[in-house]
């Protein structure tokens, strides 16, 4: 080993502070788990509509989405670390704020806090793990270690979520995130280097509102032609946010120091794990809705019953989120990953033969699988988002593989929610009061019962079912894309030039001097 390679190797206090990056993954996972398994009980209390419903979960992932690439570029001109810190205080008071909402409008303004706090966290952990790990096989082991933080905050939260929620309101889930957040604040000064490149441009105030307007509309439209048909309203929405996407992307091409670098879509490596992480993650947070509700509306679990069923399938995720970096030094990515999602859509596959009666081992089954292909495509879709980029651009590819998965999330949720919904209807008598056509669970909260119930619970599995076929479909289809698309990406171990994960990510001029101003603070 040369004297170059050693010095690019990280020591001890690089995996601690890996330790400390990964707690704000942690909690964004759980905190999603968490809410899912609140949902039932939360419309008991606050009684929200369907829409309003589908906004309480999925305002949060857009607003994530939205910011994530004008954070990237903040925390490049102020400090990667000092963005992340103001982050986790924010992310800590938004959620007091959001365990004593009061109305279906108040939580979901504290989501989007909540939501707009947390894109100052993500594309923070991610530039400062390629910062502090530039060996190869170190960096994909790092964000192998961060995506499986993800994956134990998906197992920790339906456990705790439904321990708090067994003996306290639900709102308590919320007051997770509070205790993590004072730990990043009290540690992360002392363990994480700071970074910061002072030739960084500004954030561009007009790509910012463009990009929101871009997202916010189109998934508004998404989720209303379901409910209304091919509506003026729904159809309007979905054209003025694709028209924004058109501004957007002209404005990048023309700006001289762009919020969001086009130029990056042209690696064919980070576009094809773009895309796999867009659809796995968007199929996953789709379905899991229909899962938590499953457990707890038709087959009557409470909400700690339900976490313990939803653990195999977390201990699958994370099994596979550690292996994948370790199989990908002797085997492609793109067979990895290939062979990933193939597993995935064998799970959908099961999802779609779930019934209301004993329909539970075949849930659990079905969840396993999609679970265990989801992980290696979590870990490996990110290794090659950041690994693919040049290293001036690390923020930037950080942010769009974050932006990627969270956009996945909530498009699924609403997108596979509107649909499962849809369905869900279509089976319900025509007579059914309005308090049962909404949902499932304001049909329970009602006191809905008897051959009613039971028709409600029935076509609630159908949108299970009508969920899962389609997640099935998208998977196999972006199962051959990402084959294709990365099939030239060696394993990390082949010493190749074109190997992408095992080139080299060197320390460049701005972060020298981002080194330099760190140390002498």
């Amino acid at each position: 080993m040369t004297a170059t390679s050693t010095r690019q190797r990280a020591g001890l206090k690089e995996w601690i502070g890996l330790a400390i990056l990964a707690l704000p993954t942690l909690l964004l996972s759980l905190d999603v788990t968490v809410l899912h398994l609140a949902v039932p009980e939360l419309t008991a209390d606050l009684r929200p509509s369907s829409t309003q419903t589908l906004w309480i979960i999925d305002i949060y992932g857009f607003m994530i989405a939205g910011f994530l690439v004008t954070m990237g570029t903040l925390g490049d001109r102020i400090g990667r670390r000092r963005l992340l810190l103001i982050g986790a205080a924010a992310f800590g008071a938004a959620s007091v704020v959001a365990a004593y909402a009061t109305s279906p409008e108040t939580l979901i303004a504290a989501r989007t806090l909540l939501g707009i706090a947390g894109a100052t966290l993500m594309p923070s952990t991610l530039s400062l793990i390629s910062n502090m790990f530039h060996d190869a096989r170190q960096r994909g082991l790092a964000i192998g270690i961060w995506a499986t933080m993800f994956s134990a905050g998906i197992a920790i939260g339906p456990v705790a979520g439904g321990v708090l929620l067994e003996h306290f309101s639900w709102g308590s889930v919320f007051l997770l995130g509070v205790p993590i957040m004072a730990l990043l604040l009290a540690a992360g000064p002392f363990l994480l280097p700071e970074f910061r490149d002072t030739k960084a441009g500004r954030p561009d105030l007009a790509s910012v509102a463009l990009s929101l307007a871009t997202m916010l509309p189109i998934t508004y439209g998404i989720k209303e032609l379901p409910k209304h048909g091919l509506g003026l309203v729904p159809l309007l929405s979905i054209v003025v946010g694709i028209a924004a996407g058109i501004l957007f992307v002209r404005r990048q091409r023309r700006l001289a120091d762009p919020l969001l670098d086009i130029s990056l879509f042209g690696n064919r490596a980070f576009s094809g794990a773009l895309v796999s992480l867009l659809v796995s993650t968007g199929t996953v947070g789709g379905i899991y809705l229909f899962i938590t509700q499953y457990l707890q509306l038709v087959q009557g679990h409470s909400p700690l019953r339900a976490g313990l069923w939803l653990l195999p399938a977390a201990a699958a995720l994370i099994i596979s989120s550690m292996a994948a970096p370790i199989i990908a030094r002797h085997i492609r990515p793109a067979t990895i990953i290939g062979a990933a999602l193939a597993i995935s859509t064998l799970g959908y596959v099961l999802l779609t033969q779930v019934n209301a009666e004993a329909g539970l081992p075949m849930l659990v089954a079905g969840f396993v699988l999609v679970y265990t292909g989801t992980g290696p495509t979590t870990a490996l879709g990110t290794e090659l988002v950041v690994g693919s980029a040049p290293p001036e651009k690390a923020g930037a590819a950080s942010a769009l593989g974050e932006t990627s998965t969270e956009l996945g999330v909530a498009l699924g949720v609403a997108v596979l929610g509107s649909l499962g919904t849809s369905a869900y209807r279509a089976q319900l008598p025509g007579h059914a009061p309005d308090a049962v056509r909404d949902t499932l669970a304001g049909a329970v909260a009602a006191g809905t019962d008897g051959s009613l119930l039971a028709t409600a619970r029935e076509a609630f599995t159908t949108g299970l079912n009508t969920a899962a076929a389609i997640g099935a479909a998208l998977i196999a289809a972006v199962t051959v894309f990402t084959v294709l698309a990365l099939r030239r990406v060696r394993p990390t171990g082949h010493d190749t030039p074109t190997s992408i994960q095992d080139s080299p990510m060197p320390p460049s001029a701005d972060h020298a001097e981002a080194v330099g101003q760190a140390g002498s603070k």
